[in-house]
């Protein structure tokens, strides 16, 4: 893990495209969103309604405004929703190695991850839960998960599953007060 994973020269308003992969360089999630900030937690992108998101086989406008937490520190990404989004979920946290920005040009920058395939959900009718354990069984064997990273991804998971249970900053989801709705006013402003 690195301690400083910034984003080096990133402006307020500028570009930022998520490039999601697997374990084996498969490519996954493609996501734009403008660059916001940054905060104790790390780096917020907000990803408007209507953007165009894409991964092999899946491609769709989304239906309402999201803001993502890159964090300084963890193995992990955070979407946050808040009540305009027309599905149950309030949080989705991807566990995730491997940050690492690139500065494509002045006002565009891609993230890039490797998404681990288990997350951690706070879902407005089932509550917290981990979902996907079954494909992170299966790509552990499929893609021959070190078992070092194995063992990392299901402690992040646990810690996880801990935070969003216990509503610890960021997330706290106690309506205007909480640390994602500042950057949801950032983003719609």
């Amino acid at each position: 893990m690195n301690a400083d994973r910034g984003p080096g020269s990133l402006q307020p308003g500028d570009l930022v495209v998520s490039r999601n992969r697997k374990w084996n360089g498969k490519a996954h999630w493609v996501v734009p969103g403008t660059y916001l900030g940054e905060d104790i937690h790390g780096w917020w992108v907000f990803q408007g309604a209507g953007e165009f998101c894409s991964r092999p086989g899946a491609a769709f406008y989304t239906a309402s405004d999201a803001v993502l937490l890159i964090p300084r520190t963890g193995e992990y990404v955070a979407t946050f929703y808040d009540d305009s989004y027309p599905g149950d979920f309030r949080i989705y946290v991807d566990l995730a190695t491997a940050h690492a920005w690139n500065q494509l040009k002045p006002g565009v920058t891609e993230f890039h991850m490797i998404d681990m395939d288990l997350d951690v959900i706070r879902s407005t009718k089932h509550g917290v839960f981990v979902d996907d354990e079954d494909e992170f069984e299966q790509h552990r064997t499929d893609m021959a998960y070190p078992k070092d990273t194995v063992a990392a991804m299901r402690a992040e998971c646990a810690s996880l599953f801990e935070a969003l249970q216990s509503m610890e900053a960021p997330f706290d989801m106690t309506g205007a007060a909480s640390t994602s709705a500042e950057w949801f006013r950032k983003g719609r402003a």
